[in-house]
């Protein structure tokens, strides 16, 4: 496959020289203006579109734009935008006195990963507050984390999905310095970084990449407007520039797996889809680093191809997020059937998801209005994360709000135990593990009046589909932020101390069950009873054999089961703020609260 060479893209410090290279195909001159100093540093036009220069004239800190034709803009992969979106880009040194050469991530099927926004975990709304509760994420046992995009948002509030500067890391959370020390404090702690990446749409805001070329194309349309010029005339700079950030995290941030955001909206008809081109490159990163780095997709196809390999002339992704088994869940615990709820059967569907990880894997959709999906046989049970709530099905409800605010802690419990005892990777969302009941709403910070008048009448829209009454938060509030921003001393109370120490018990129990080798799809049978509500989850065989029950009745249910039995963890007993005290093992029989759950293990046959 051709390929321009190009590797480094933008302004990057080497021995004290700095290299400039631009991709603007169609300027007639490109000159990098040195604000401060008025210093102007001609480039020179090279191959395929790319303009070049070294220079001595440029230092760490200073503030520099590219003059295109005359006309002033940031750098498109600037490491710094102190100034917001549309200021000047600033010259940034990303050596960094690493002290983790030692360590290295979890193999895929150990990760407990635990997805938290920078801007709202702590009151500082920063790197340096998720620091401070590394010691929290390690008594609860995460071993991974997942940050939302960090790529630079105009203003200081935003889920991150509104990033215009991919290279440049937000201003307001700590900058590059501040992820490099927070990467390595976690990597200290043995925790491994998995960050949220964009490549399907550029933010409204601040987008000044047509300016230099033509990194949009009118072939496709995606729900943010044009699609990014993946397969187009002058396709070779965009797919550079994508391969460049990716490079970046991995090799100048230690970053340990990216998270592609909504990879069904990346048009790509070329003969090497992008995707490929990003599996071989952090292939080759792998064997250069000799440390694992992971690929995660959101995806909206049930198309296993994303997850089959290469030779297969598929995408070789290493995972993927599966909404399907929250949707699930979600109407097994009470969730209404409304907008893509509608066409979930609860526990029916919950079942299926457990045995075939994919719902829809070529069946009838009445939401989509066709038949959908391909089969995930074969496909290892970690390549599917799950969870029972997320940034986006927490902030896509009108007011936000967690399951802590819907539902019972009983039915809280209930679900925590169907995600975390899966045989699937499980993701938890911040705050979660003690309750929180603080809204995670829908936040930006435009400085474009007619653009927040469009997002505030955007949102109202988006709901029509739910039927829901009411008015959305208006994002644009500062007011709406501050409420998302988790409070701390919530943790000291003794309810919330109760739902954490079930959490903490929950993640030791799925770490006890991996290493007895009782664990993972191939070793899981689903059985759904559905006079009562139930699903029963037989796992490993032998001497090792587990059986979990999940009781979403409303009524306290009793289920035959053979042999002498060791109750491992029931999520209604009274230190998890339930009302049951069953004792340690059961014999035959045993009784399962209303929308609770247990865990047995077998003791004889």
């Amino acid at each position: 496959m051709f390929e321009t060479g190009v590797n480094n893209i933008g302004v990057s410090l080497r021995n004290g020289t700095a290299h400039i290279n631009v991709w603007a195909p169609d300027a007639k001159s490109v000159i990098c203006r040195v604000e401060k100093r008025g210093a102007d540093i001609p480039l020179a036009i090279g191959k395929y579109g790319y303009w070049y220069a070294e220079s001595d004239a440029l230092k760490e800190g200073d503030s520099y734009r590219f003059q295109i034709d005359g006309e002033p803009y940031p750098d498109p992969a600037s490491l710094a935008q102190p100034e917001g979106v549309h200021g000047a880009s600033q010259i940034v040194d990303l050596q960094y006195p690493w002290r983790d050469e030692n360590y290295h991530p979890p193999a895929l099927d150990k990760l407990i990963i635990y997805e938290l926004h920078v801007g709202t975990f702590t009151a500082s709304h920063d790197f340096s507050g998720v620091i401070e509760r590394i010691p929290h994420l390690l008594k609860l046992g995460i071993n991974a984390i997942e940050i939302m995009p960090v790529a630079q948002f105009p203003g200081d509030r935003n889920w991150g999905y509104d990033g215009v500067f991919l290279f440049a890391v937000q201003h307001s959370y700590g900058g590059a310095k501040g992820l490099q020390q927070l990467v390595d404090a976690c990597h200290e702690a043995g925790i491994a970084v998995i960050l949220d990446v964009v490549y399907n749409h550029f933010g409204p805001e601040g987008n000044y990449l047509p300016n230099f070329g033509p990194y949009f194309t009118e072939k496709y349309s995606t729900p943010w407007g044009k699609a990014i010029n993946y397969d187009d005339a002058y396709s070779h700079g965009v797919r550079d520039f994508v391969l460049a950030n990716i490079r970046m995290w991995f090799e100048d941030f230690h970053i340990d797996g990216l998270r592609l955001d909504a990879v069904h909206a990346i048009k790509d008809f070329s003969p090497k889809h992008i995707l490929q081109e990003v599996r071989q490159l952090t292939d080759d990163i792998i064997a250069a680093r000799k440390k694992p780095h992971y690929l995660i997709v959101e995806c909206d196809l049930n198309d296993r191809r994303y997850l089959d390999p290469l030779q297969n002339n598929a995408f070789a992704m290493d995972a993927q997020w599966i909404d399907e088994f929250h949707h699930a869940l979600r109407v097994a615990a009470g969730e209404e059937k409304k907008g893509y709820y509608k066409d979930f059967n609860g526990l029916e569907d919950l079942a299926k998801a457990y045995e075939k990880a994919y719902v829809f894997d070529g069946n009838y959709s009445t939401h989509r209005e066709k038949f959908f999906g391909t089969s995930a046989a074969g496909l290892s049970g970690e390549r599917f994360i799950v969870f029972s709530q997320n940034h986006d099905q927490v902030g896509n409800r009108m007011l936000g709000e967690r399951s802590a605010a819907l539902y019972s802690k009983s039915v809280q419990r209930l679900m925590a135990m169907a995600v975390i005892l899966s045989p699937y990777t499980p993701m938890l969302f911040m705050g979660e593990e003690w309750g929180t009941e603080k809204p995670f709403q829908y936040f930006v910070s435009h400085g474009d009046e007619e653009l927040i008048e469009a997002v505030r009448e955007g949102r109202k829209a988006e709901f029509a589909d739910f039927q829901s009454e009411g008015t959305p938060p208006d994002p644009q509030a500062t007011a709406t932020f501050n409420t998302c921003v988790l409070d701390w001393n919530e943790v000291e109370a003794d309810t919330q101390q109760k739902m954490l120490n079930y959490y903490t018990k929950l993640i030791k129990l799925r770490r006890e069950l991996q290493a007895s080798g009782s664990f993972g799809r191939e070793q899981l049978a689903v059985e759904h009873d559905k006079e009562k509500d139930s699903i029963l989850l037989t796992m490993g065989s032998g001497k090792n054999q587990m059986l979990a029950i999940l009781n979403f009745s409303a009524e306290t249910q009793s289920y035959e089961v053979d042999g002498q039995w060791k109750i491992m963890l029931d999520s209604n007993d009274r230190q998890w703020a339930g009302d049951s005290n069953m004792g340690d093992a059961v014999d035959s029989s045993v009784t399962v609260a209303s929308t609770s759950g247990i865990l047995l293990a077998l003791v004889s046959a």
